[in-house]
């Protein structure tokens, strides 16, 4: 990316401008790769996190359809900016949900959110340092986020953590729940990893 040779201090405004800003986040000021590809170049998550995105983002909206409780998102262009002493900070959780009536008129802003969502998932790509999961957790929990999952598409489980400090860990055939953050919600973790359809029987050609 070109302008990343330009400069080595960045604004939330200059991320917006960016064509290709989608696939970073701001850090002090610093970029930071989304689902990073590692030192070598290793195949960064794509369609693997778009996946999995889609699917929890498909889930959350099926539940809100019969239980009006706030937004969702499948964050990409946009973000969050409500990090408080860190304006030059923005991070983009790979799916989002926000209460009703946090935002002001309950108008969704464009471009930043100025608030910390209510509920953060992130994907981790297998290049993911683990410090800098780890503080990217910690910053979510300290703006306000009352839940956070940390979805592992390589070994298919979530961690969970909570703004009391709790944590937990969900394998595929365990529950997900949105506890007192989006009440009612439910699906198994396996829902997340959706397989490739399988083949049916062998036709021989009669009709059915």
């Amino acid at each position: 990316m070109s302008a990343v040779a330009e400069k080595t201090s960045y604004t939330p405004e200059d991320l917006l401008r960016m064509p290709d800003g989608k696939g970073y986040e701001l850090v002090d000021g610093a970029l930071v790769e989304r689902h990073r590809q590692g030192e070598e170049g290793g195949a960064p998550m794509g369609f693997v996190a778009d996946l999995i995105a889609g699917e929890l983002l498909f889930l959350l909206k099926a539940h809100l359809a019969s239980r009006p409780l706030g937004w969702v998102f499948q964050v990409s262009s946009g973000g969050f900016q409500g990090f408080p002493g860190s304006p030059k900070r923005v991070r983009k959780p790979d799916v989002a949900f926000v209460a009703y009536g946090r935002f002001p008129g309950e108008v969704v802003p464009p471009g930043y959110a100025n608030l910390a969502p209510d509920l953060a998932a992130e994907i981790v790509s297998p290049n993911d340092l683990y410090e800098e999961v780890d503080q990217k957790i910690e910053e979510y929990l300290r703006a306000g986020v009352r839940l956070v999952w940390i979805i592992s598409p390589q070994n298919r489980t979530v961690r969970i953590y909570r703004a009391n400090g709790a944590s937990a860990s969900a394998r595929e055939d365990d529950g997900l729940e949105g506890e007192d953050v989006v009440p009612g919600f439910r699906c198994l973790v396996r829902e997340l990893f959706p397989l490739a359809p399988q083949p049916g029987p062998a036709s021989n050609g009669a009709p059915a």
